[in-house]
């Protein structure tokens, strides 16, 4: 039965997904009560993909499976879950089997859990850790959010550089609680600062009587825990790392992130940058249907005045409009593409911008060249609708209005696209915040404004 639920990795359009058909065979078992069959569909899945299920079904389906899931509930699967969807989870599951199932967590997944729970249960489960664990969690917790010291993990495997290869090799041997992944020993000085690192590798390749110092690597990067998890992330990738050792403000060794803490905090960057675009905040597939609703609305009430001050423009040449009927079905078209390219361009430069390849050494060149593309593809743009204008309507000034209107909105359209966002980032919002709804303002004005000022002088 069990092999039913293996994931299709054959299929490119599928890969990696649990179909339908292996849903259906949980939800019946759920529906059956039969909980033997329920962890023996379960147990072949991997934690992610027991997460994704989970996110899948219904609240009611949801809250059916976790309550014949049972005790039997791991930690790592909790902490796969979606955010968003978490604090119903907790709210489904009594606290006894939420503290048992954190308890072999490692404390940066701890972290990450406890942090968005409600004050009573997060004191319940950090007192079910073991004094230790529960002393590193509270430590991590004392960081402000989205930093590198609540991103990393306490466990790590430090030794003086006076050890030898036997030293360090009989002490990972000997001691129980090593991290459940790890890739260097960490070289610290008396004063807890670290000072290099051996990776794995060279230190099984080495000799035992090998001493560290002449081995370990010094050419390597330590992260401040105040420092954001977005600029780890980055470092992490610019830089390739495995793992890098954080440290406070004395430099002293205080924990240890690794690579899979970084891309998780890169895709939650990626993923926040195409959400805050497209104006839905922190919005998930599982919000209900009144908590999709109050974030979305904020965003279409921003849309709602731009939309007002273009048509404030287009009052401005009512009369223009009357003499000239053609006018109301052509100007959306330079509107239009206006939009479409500054949300190209916005697009490019807000990415640009997270990954640190637009600069202040590179601004310029990057303006010309929008300046330059927004000029070649309104050239083209306006040959095109230009001509539809003269053989549409049989007026070839109407054509040269339609396409000038094309050429310099399309210019705006680029230049907006670069210059909100970079305004934006100098003055520390998040360009990626509200760069569309000014982009948006800015072409539908000026591409109104352009087409049909050039009318008013033009054609009447």
């Amino acid at each position: 039965m069990t092999e039913q639920l293996q994931l299709d990795t054959e299929n490119s359009d599928r890969a990696y997904e649990i179909d339908a058909d292996a849903i259906e065979l949980i939800l019946d078992a759920v529906e059956d009560g039969d909980r033997d069959h329920l962890i023996d569909l379960l147990d072949p899945l991997h934690a992610a993909d027991i997460a994704d299920l989970l996110e899948q079904v219904s609240s009611k389906e949801r809250g059916a499976l976790l309550a014949l899931w049972g005790d039997a509930i791991e930690g790592v699967v909790l902490s796969e879950v979606d955010e968003g969807l978490r604090a119903e989870v907790f709210e489904q599951i009594p606290d006894e089997v939420v503290t048992e199932a954190v308890r072999a967590l490692e404390t940066d997944d701890v972290v990450d859990l406890v942090e968005d729970m409600e004050g009573p249960q997060q004191v319940r489960v950090l007192e079910a850790l073991e004094d230790a664990d529960r002393v590193a969690v509270k430590q991590s917790l004392q960081y402000p959010q989205d930093t590198a010291g609540r991103l990393m993990q306490r466990e790590l495997v430090m030794a003086p550089p006076d050890w030898t290869v036997g030293h360090a090799i009989d002490y990972m041997r000997g001691e129980a609680d090593l991290p459940e992944n790890f890739y260097n020993v960490l070289i610290v000085d008396p004063r807890l600062q670290p000072i290099g690192k051996v990776a794995l590798s060279t230190l099984m390749a080495k000799p035992r009587a090998t001493v560290l110092a002449d081995i370990m690597d010094e050419d390597f990067r330590v992260i401040p825990a105040s420092q954001s998890q977005e600029d780890v992330a980055y470092a992490f990738n610019q830089y390739h790392m495995v793992s890098a050792p954080v440290v406070d403000q004395e430099g002293r060794l205080v924990g240890i992130i690794t690579i899979d803490d970084a891309m998780d905090v890169l895709d939650e960057e990626a993923e926040q940058d195409i959400k805050l675009l497209a104006g839905v905040g922190d919005e998930s597939l599982t919000d209900n249907v009144f908590d999709t609703t109050r974030q979305r609305f904020p965003w279409l009430a921003v849309n709602l005045l731009t939309s007002v001050l273009a048509s404030v423009v287009i009052a401005q040449f009512s009369s223009t409009i009357e003499a000239l009927v053609a006018l109301a079905v052509l100007m959306p078209i330079v509107a239009s593409m206006g939009g479409n390219a500054g949300t190209q361009t916005l697009t490019v430069t807000v990415r640009a911008l997270a990954t640190k390849d637009l600069t202040p050494a590179n601004a310029w060149r990057v303006i010309r060249r929008e300046v330059i593309v927004g000029l070649m593809n309104g050239c083209v743009f306006a040959l095109i609708i230009g001509g539809v204008g003269i053989v549409w309507y049989g007026s070839p000034m109407l054509g040269l209005v339609l396409g000038m209107a094309m050429v310099g909105n399309l210019i705006v359209a680029g230049l907006a696209g670069i210059l909100v966002p970079i305004g934006l980032d100098k003055i520390g919002i998040d360009p990626a915040l509200a760069s569309g709804a000014f982009v948006t303002t800015v072409t539908d004005v000026v591409g109104f404004f352009a087409f049909l000022s050039l009318a008013a002088t033009i054609l009447l």
